[in-house]
């Protein structure tokens, strides 16, 4: 059987700390009231929008919603200045960029992937705060003896990837037929700054 994290403990848990990278995670990161105030806002302020990509030969529909912030903006949502505070004093890491994703439901999901590395600053991790419903991680080593963790993402939990679990592992949000209510995920990444005068790659939301 995997290894199977339990819900609720009170300080992190270590899931990968070798030569592949290190992944941790936090629960209750945040508190309740906080989390529970941060989704409603981002739930009702932020401009989610609906994307489309293709995949195998086809233009599909991205099973959830997307929005992307560079840290630095002025009409930033007061809960991302927020939360993006408490993660910066918590891990002295200088993110810039901020990834949202909304699930609405347990049919939106992300399937299994790594960042693009080109995506963030060599050698910075990523944090991946959750708010909202609970939903189960699958991190999947990419090479035997291909470990798998699944890591059920309570709200105000952080998960830190650091960037060389990019390179070993993969991680996604299957689907799930059980009832589970909406979720948003924020995924803190160290962006490569842009050319001036150019706008750059699109940036990449994910988890």
């Amino acid at each position: 059987m995997p290894p199977q994290l339990p819900l609720f403990e009170p300080s992190e848990t270590v899931l990968v700390d070798d030569a592949t990278g290190r992944i941790v995670y936090t629960p209750r990161f945040v508190s309740d009231a906080e989390a529970a105030a941060w989704f409603d806002e981002l739930r009702h302020a932020v401009e989610w929008k609906a994307q489309r990509r293709m995949m195998y030969d086809r233009e599909v529909d991205v099973p959830r919603l997307t929005a992307h912030f560079r840290l630095h903006e002025d009409a930033l949502p007061e809960a991302i200045r927020a939360a993006a505070a408490r993660v910066v004093a918590a891990t002295a890491v200088p993110f810039s960029g901020v990834g949202l994703n909304f699930y609405r439901d347990g049919h939106d999901s992300v399937a299994p992937h790594n960042d693009h590395l080109y995506e963030i600053v060599e050698g910075h991790p990523i944090a991946l705060l959750s708010l909202g419903a609970t939903r189960r991680m699958t991190i999947r080593a990419k090479q035997p003896p291909r470990r798998v963790f699944h890591v059920d993402l309570e709200a105000g939990s952080l998960l830190m990837m650091s960037y060389a679990t990019q390179v070993h592992y993969t991680h996604g949000v299957p689907k799930t037929d059980d009832p589970v209510g909406e979720r948003i995920s924020l995924a803190f990444r160290v962006k490569p700054k842009r050319p001036t005068g150019q706008t750059g790659r699109r940036d990449s939301s994910y988890d």
